[in-house]
Formats: C-alpha cells, structure tokens, sequence
C-alpha cells in the first residue's frame, strides 16, 4: 500500500498504512471469516508488500473493505459497497486468479462483474465455513507431524497432485514449478505444514498431508488437506485432522477453520467427525 491514500470515489479510497487499525477493527467483527485479510493487513503493517486494500467508507467510517492480489477477497461488503468495489474491479481490469470470500458478497461481486471478467474457470457458490471449538472428538493420529526441510523431494509432489486435483490444472505448469515449489518450502520451513510419511515399497510416501494456509495470532485456517489415493479407505483423514488441530492448539493458536467445497460429502462429513462445524458459507470464483 502506497503512504499517500488515493481516492477512489467520494466513499472509497485505497487504504493506507495509517488506516490498517481501523481495516483490523472491521475485519475483527470476525475473525474466523476475515482470517486471510487479518493475516495480509498484519503483514502490511510490519513488511508492506503487493496488492491493495480498498476501504467504503459510511458516514465518514470505514464500514466494509476488499483486498486485491493474489485474490480478490471482499470483508464486511453491504451492497452499497459491493458495488463500488465492482466498479473498481471493473475499471482496473481483474489482476486476480479468483474472488473468495463470504458467499453473498462473492456472488453479488462476480453478478456484476461477469460480464466484463467472464467467463469463469469454475464457480463454487457454497463452500462451508468450518470451526472446531473443542477438542477433536476422535484420537489424532501420532504419526502426523511438521514436515521437515529433508522431506520437501517428497512433500512437493504430493502438494502438486492435491492442487491439480483440487483446482483443475497443474500449479508447476506456467514456469516449470519454481513460484509453487518456493511455496511449499516456505510453508515446510514456517512450520506450517504437517504430514504423515512413511517407507513404503515404491519408496518414501505421503499418505496424508495439510498445510496452515493463513496464520493469526487468534487462529489458522487448514488448506490442502489430501490423503494419498493409493492409501483411501483406511480411514487416515480424520484421525490426521485430529492431530492437525491438536498441534495448531499446541503450537500455533487456539482457533482452527478451514472451508471446503459442499459437494465434498466425504470431506464435510470427515470433518464433522473431528468435531468442525459450519459457521458461515463461503463461494470462490476461479478463473
């Protein structure tokens, strides 16, 4: 972010570094859904770095705010803002590989923005918001731990095949896999990925693996949580979310979510095992 505000419209305006207290004070209303916006505000603060927050502003406060990166992710948006927001994006033409977020502000931003943006890779209108609030209801796995800088020949293949899997093409496409592969060793070295790996016959193996997406102080969202094709049906995945939360509690920060995708019956029900519940609703817009 830029020192100087740029002004957008009479309620809208860049925010600046001077306004990241009062962004933190929208975002935390609530921090299980704002977590990634915390995370990039909280870094803006002590590293600076890329992208944009744009704030609306009410009645001269700061009511709603959206980031633009990487992603464009709308916080607290009221439809007044959601269309200013859209109008922005609009204007500066989409820099982003998707729009995530709260499930109505996404829809109503990508509802204004299709025309112009479209047409979308893949649209996921609900994708459950999960919280777990007690300990894991079911014994976690011991043989899951931080994965080390050692296992990254083996961890790096598992996280692409998660990721072509999940997303629909190969993240090592583009430029042969150095962006993504710096990723994941920054993800092993922050001690933000955790694993089960084992000898098997064709080698060290992942069998299970999930990573801590984003990362504050009151708690961490879990992302590419994947188990091994070759290892489904043994029951890995629970047991190994078990000890992902039981290591973040441990280690990271009291609080754990993740959202995953509504058609994924076998992914919402393993989590509802483990004691996750739905509090809010998601949608990503992938392009």
């Amino acid at each position: 972010m830029g020192e100087d505000a740029c002004v957008l419209r009479s309620s809208v305006r860049v925010l600046a570094r001077h306004d990241v207290d009062e962004a933190l004070e929208v975002c935390l209303r609530d921090p299980v859904t704002n977590l990634f916006v915390i995370s990039r505000l909280r870094s803006t603060r002590q590293r600076g770095g890329g992208g944009e927050f744009w704030g609306w502003y009410d009645g001269g406060a700061l009511r709603s705010l959206c980031w633009s990166g990487a992603n464009l992710v709308p916080v607290e948006a009221t439809t007044e803002a959601v269309e200013v927001f859209a109008d922005r994006a609009r204007r500066q033409g989409r820099q982003c590989s998707s729009i995530v977020g709260p499930a109505v502000a996404v829809l109503e931003l990508w509802d204004q923005l299709e025309v112009s943006w479209g047409p979308a890779r893949d649209v996921r209108p609900r994708q459950p918001l999960m919280l777990i609030a007690g300990p894991p209801l079911i014994a976690p796995d011991p043989l899951v731990r931080p994965t080390r800088v050692e296992d990254l020949p083996v961890i790096t293949p598992a996280c692409v095949a998660m990721f072509t899997e999940e997303v629909g093409y190969s993240p090592v496409a583009a430029d042969g896999g150095a962006l993504y592969h710096a990723q994941v060793a920054g993800l092993v070295s922050a001690g933000r990925s955790l694993s089960r790996i084992e000898q098997g016959p064709r080698g060290r193996e992942v069998l299970f693996k999930a990573e801590l997406g984003s990362v504050i102080s009151e708690g961490a969202q879990v992302q590419g949580v994947w188990v091994n094709p070759r290892h489904r049906g043994r029951g890995l995945a629970a047991p190994g979310m078990a000890a992902v939360v039981q290591h973040v509690r441990a280690h990271v920060a009291p609080s754990v979510s993740l959202y995953v995708n509504d058609y994924n019956l076998r992914a919402v029900r393993t989590y509802e095992r483990v004691g996750f519940r739905t509090v809010g609703a998601f949608a990503t817009i992938l392009f």
